[in-house]
């Protein structure tokens, strides 16, 4: 498949799949959690036993980026991520590791054959810091349809459920920015973004301001 944009390392991507025919690529949590584990173990420009790492603890294990993840998200049926290409090649190389890790896995447990995922997997370039800002935000308020599917066209019915829903949503990077006292926390480099992705302080309020965004009609 050709791509319409090229990947350079120091360019910042947002990378994004869904299951094919939009199926359940997340069925239990042992496949959310999974999914966690090959975004740190399989970042890495060498070969790795899964059979090795999958029970080794994160801080164990020296790594050699080939991206750097700024945000995640896992969603029951696709997935989102904000990278950093860090290295010539990365980005395929590291996308090619975890949706051929997780198609063969999940294959295997539910005994199923064929494409897991919809095609290649999808990118667009961040060419500025005002979109890069946008996709932070967008990336980590993706769960909120789990909890109000139409909050986009109809504005939040109850703003402290869906942040509290979101505080405890384990399977995306919104838990490191407040603060996620787990090894998860290792996935990101936010060293490699811009300042504000390490202003801890400031996260809720950012993501206050866009649930309540309301575009100009």
């Amino acid at each position: 498949m050709n791509r319409k944009i090229s990947f350079a390392p120091g360019e910042f991507y947002h990378l994004y799949n869904r299951g094919v025919e939009k199926r359940t690529i997340f069925s239990d949590e042992n496949d959310w959690r999974r999914f966690q584990k090959t975004l740190f173990f399989l970042n890495n420009t060498f070969s790795v036993d899964w059979r090795i790492v999958r029970d080794k603890p994160f801080s164990t294990f020296k790594k050699d980026s080939l991206v750097a993840i700024g945000a995640y998200c896992l969603m029951p049926n696709h997935f989102h991520l904000l990278v950093k290409e860090v290295r010539e090649g990365g980005i395929s190389m590291f996308m090619e590791k975890i949706t051929t890790s997780h198609a063969k896995y999940f294959n295997k447990k539910y005994e199923r054959v064929g494409a897991l995922f919809q095609g290649t997997f999808k990118s667009e370039h961040v060419a500025s810091d005002e979109y890069l800002k946008y996709l932070f935000a967008y990336i980590h308020l993706n769960p909120v349809k789990l909890v109000e599917p139409k909050w986009k066209e109809m504005g939040l019915k109850d703003m402290m459920k869906v942040k509290d829903y979101l505080g405890k949503f384990s399977y995306s990077s919104y838990a490191d920015y407040l603060g996620r006292s787990g090894e998860e926390r290792l996935i990101l480099d936010k060293d490699e973004f811009p300042e504000y992705f390490n202003r801890g302080y400031a996260f809720q309020e950012f993501v206050e301001d866009w649930l309540t965004f309301k575009p100009n009609t």
